[in-house]
């Protein structure tokens, strides 16, 4: 399945680097509601990375912010996917299913953005 790519006209700010610094700085901006959630996971990660001798669910967090910011800095990717997440309460099994597709597909498309961008 193709991912297509949500209308970017309008960015807030540019992609920043997979850094802690850029992605606070970043998360501050274009969600700053979500900075709670951001050092928590913040903590989590790097508690997880001594536990496990490894440093992979830092660079887990990281990307997993990154497409976080993806979406926020794209104001109608984030609309739609806002959109998607209130159709999951939909009695509509249908109107469920094209909300989880609507969601997957964005998702996706942050997330190949920040792999690949």
């Amino acid at each position: 399945m193709a991912v297509s790519h949500p209308e970017t006209s309008g960015e807030l700010i540019p992609r920043p680097a997979l850094t802690l610094p850029a992605l606070r700085q970043a998360v501050a901006v274009v969600c700053p509601s979500r900075l709670p959630e951001f050092f928590e996971g913040m903590q989590a990660a790097f508690v997880r990375a001594g536990d496990e001798d490894s440093v992979t669910p830092i660079r887990m967090f990281y990307r997993e912010w990154g497409v976080v910011v993806e979406i926020a800095r794209h104001p109608e990717a984030a609309r739609r996917l806002k959109a998607a997440e209130s159709s999951l309460d939909s009695d509509d099994a249908a109107v469920r299913d094209r909300a989880v597709r609507e969601a997957g597909e964005i998702v996706r498309w942050a997330h190949a953005e920040v792999v690949g961008g």
